[in-house]
């Protein structure tokens, strides 16, 4: 959340370069904690949902994005788009009768919001792509979504230049779709070799980082940070090492998950990198700027 009439209601701070990050809980749907990247502090603030929003046991939290929240409401086969700061909704309906999805992705832009959703429902077998856009308040769908995506997506796409970035599972790839033209491509880049575990996290147009555990047999001995550049030359890209996790950081991190990787999550959140593991309730954090990383307080 990064507004200045959030950031003036919440702070204490009087710079307007504070942010927060929202945690909530699916049994407490009316008390929401707001981390304060800026006080490095937690606060707890009420948060009132509209009440088609208000029932965990209806409405399952599945993005979010600069302030957005998208829901999907089962029993109406619906997404409800829901803005935290204005408190208005928008109600979008599932182009398919069935509502069935493997996957979708909230992605704020300048003049609304696009939902990116994979959907193996339908007539078509493999999955298909669907893109709504606020602006014309409709669906666009795209067929010969890549099957090695489908099966092993495990994570909400990265928005980066106009694009959608995920990781697959073994043999590691990372694809891009395109959300305009609704194109699949894979990333000519070369990964790095022994990874346990791909991830991707991005500003949303400067840059797009790898977190990838390195090591052999399946358990991660190092966790590193690598950048996308282009070779201006040759025109090709290519991924540069830029960070190494602290060992003992590193040890406790895998430890946490067990070395089941499944469990780990990345996302960017305003010159942060954040890692955390959906089985321990603490997140670790990179900060690019200065080039540290921090474990989020209790």
């Amino acid at each position: 959340l990064f507004t200045p009439h959030f950031v003036s209601k919440h702070s204490l701070s009087s710079s307007s370069f504070s942010s927060f990050i929202i945690l909530s809980h699916p049994q407490s749907d009316k008390k929401c904690s707001l981390f304060n990247i800026g006080s490095n502090s937690w606060c707890e603030v009420s948060i009132y949902f509209p009440r088609i929003l208000s029932s965990p046991l209806s409405s399952n939290l599945l993005s979010s994005s600069n302030g957005l929240l998208c829901f999907a409401i089962p029993r109406s086969s619906c997404f409800v788009v829901y803005n935290l700061l204005a408190k208005s909704l928008r109600r979008v309906n599932f182009p398919i009768c069935l509502f069935d999805y493997e996957s979708l992705t909230l992605v704020s832009t300048d003049n609304g919001f696009k939902l990116f959703v994979l959907s193996s429902a339908g007539s078509s077998k493999s999955n298909q792509a669907l893109v709504y856009s606020s602006t014309v308040c409709s669906w666009r769908r795209f067929e010969g979504s890549t099957q090695i995506l489908s099966e092993s997506c495990h994570q909400k796409g990265v928005f980066y230049n106009g694009c959608l970035f995920f990781t697959t599972l073994e043999p590691f790839h990372v694809v891009y779709f395109h959300l305009e033209s609704g194109r699949w491509e894979g990333s000519t880049a070369v990964l790095p070799r022994d990874l346990t575990f791909v991830r991707v996290a991005s500003d949303g147009y400067q840059k797009l980082y790898l977190i990838a555990g390195v090591g052999t047999s399946g358990i991660s001995r190092s966790i590193k940070i690598w950048e996308l550049r282009k070779d201006e030359d040759q025109g090709a890209d290519y991924w540069v090492e830029v960070e190494t996790l602290p060992e003992m950081v590193c040890r406790k991190f895998v430890s946490v998950c067990y070395h089941n990787y499944e469990h780990v999550y990345c996302f960017w959140h305003k010159g942060l990198i954040c890692l955390c593991c959906y089985t321990w309730p603490e997140m670790l954090y990179f900060k690019v700027s200065r080039g540290t990383w921090h474990w989020l307080p209790k």
